[in-house]
């Protein structure tokens, strides 16, 4: 049996013939995590929010169930399913613990889990190559670039742009739509953008991936139009995350930043790395620019807080305190979990609680591990998350065939962000989740055909 340093010896910088894929369920998978949500973006769709918010995640299970059928081949299972066959296995057996408040609220929260982390296993068989995977990644662009458009639109002129409908989860909280507005150049109230969705603030996330992967490609060697366009977007991204606010989304941006500015540097493209970095900066500097033009005083206001104190105390001021209930309390009352369905958008549409069970509120990422799976669940994603990121480490430094090396750095870079966000948000419960595991077992499929021992 040979070691995984003798087949990376022994295999060939790429395939001896290059076929180009045509476009399949993959590609048509990207643009439906940002299709599907759009249509609560049209008069009248509040009556299916459910169903819709559902769709993304519904086509994640299909898709495991076609690649389960054969429909699409199998490669070789990477090591980050066993840790997500661990994590499924946990929470079938905590659907039977005491505290679960229904079936339906615990099976839901499993499907959830799955939804999410069900690309890991199925996106290796539907992307084949390093060039497939490079269409895929200007796909990310384009739907997260005309996101972030949008998002900027819609502070410059609200009346054409904003949604005529917010979702009713924000106005039926007691405090309305207060907390995701602010006040712009004139003393009117700018809604924090929602982009493509229906939530107020929504545009961030996608302008996160909008800002990396526009910097990618305009710095890249492609035709002029395209870097032209690349930048655009960047600019839009980092413009739409000013505007909403969204403090964290700007601190992981300038970390997604480092981390492929220094993944490439190690890669030994330092002219590349160099080049990208003062890129970054200038967007950085002109984005803010524009929002400020847009967003008025209130843009600086809330961007220089974070520079008001140390990184630690500005994080506690923020979500230190929930960091903080989950170690410091809820660790110890729940250490073998709370039951499922407890928490979040299942609990809220499929549970019902009573005195003993009632729901409980979780902000951030570890306090819903935590109540979904005790100590062990966060182990074990924790884990997981790991193990993938050492992965694509290994692929962007030591892959032989350079496209393949570059899709490893962006990969790396745009997963790192998004597992950063476990300390303020909940992102493996979202679609973020969906393109984090999507990416993951993306990388896997092309590693394996190119010669590496995959994740």
């Amino acid at each position: 049996m040979t070691t995984s340093a003798e087949t990376m010896t022994q295999a060939p910088a790429a395939p001896a013939v290059q076929t180009r894929v045509r476009w399949g369920f993959a590609e048509i998978f990207v643009i439906s995590q940002t299709a599907l949500p759009a249509l609560l973006f049209l008069p009248g769709t509040q009556a299916i929010r459910l169903p819709v918010r559902i769709s993304p995640f519904a086509i994640s299970l299909a898709a495991f169930a076609w690649w389960q059928l054969g429909a699409a081949g199998h490669v070789r299972p990477s090591r980050v399913q066993s840790w997500a066959g661990a994590i499924l296995i946990l929470l079938m057996l905590m659907l039977f613990h005491p505290s679960t408040p229904s079936v339906l609220g615990g099976v839901a929260q499993i499907g959830l889990y799955f939804a999410v982390m069900a690309p890991v296993f199925w996106a290796p068989s539907f992307v084949r190559t390093p060039e497939q995977f490079a269409r895929i990644l200007w796909l990310l662009l384009l739907c997260s670039g005309i996101n972030s458009v949008v998002g900027v639109l819609q502070v410059y002129d609200p009346a054409r742009w904003l949604p005529s409908e917010f979702s009713n989860l924000v106005l039926r909280s007691p405090m309305g739509m207060g907390p995701v507005t602010y006040r712009g150049p004139g003393g009117q109230l700018i809604v924090r953008p929602p982009g493509l969705f229906d939530t107020p603030g929504a545009v961030a996330g996608p302008a996160m991936f909008a800002t990396l992967l526009g910097l990618v490609f305009a710095a890249s060697a492609i035709p002029l139009w395209k870097r032209v366009l690349s930048l655009v977007f960047a600019s839009a991204g980092l413009a739409a995350i000013y505007l909403t606010q969204v403090r964290i989304s700007l601190v992981i941006e300038v970390l997604v930043i480092g981390v492929y500015a220094a993944t490439i540097a190690r890669q030994g493209r330092l002219g590349r790395s160099t080049q990208f970095v003062l890129l970054a900066a200038g967007i950085l500097i002109g984005s803010f620019v524009l929002a400020l033009a847009l967003g008025g005083s209130s843009i600086q206001e809330r961007v220089l807080t974070l520079l008001a104190d140390d990184p630690l105390s500005v994080y506690h001021s923020a979500r230190g305190s929930e960091f903080d209930l989950t170690f410091k309390e809820l660790l110890f009352r729940y250490p073998f979990g709370a039951g499922l369905g407890r928490w979040g958008m299942s609990a809220m549409y499929f549970s019902s609680f009573n005195l003993l069970t009632p729901s409980i509120w979780a902000e951030i990422q570890f306090t819903g591990w935590l109540l979904d799976g005790g100590a062990l669940m966060i182990v074990l994603y924790g884990g997981a998350l790991i193990v993938t990121a050492l992965t694509e480490w290994r692929v962007a430094t030591g892959a032989t065939y350079p496209r393949l090396a570059a899709c490893g750095a962006v990969t790396l870079a745009a997963n790192i962000g998004a597992a950063a966000l476990i300390f303020t948000f909940t992102p493996f419960v979202t679609q973020i989740g969906v393109q984090y595991w999507f990416l993951a077992g993306a990388l896997h499929g092309v590693s394996i055909r190119y010669g590496m021992d995959g994740a």
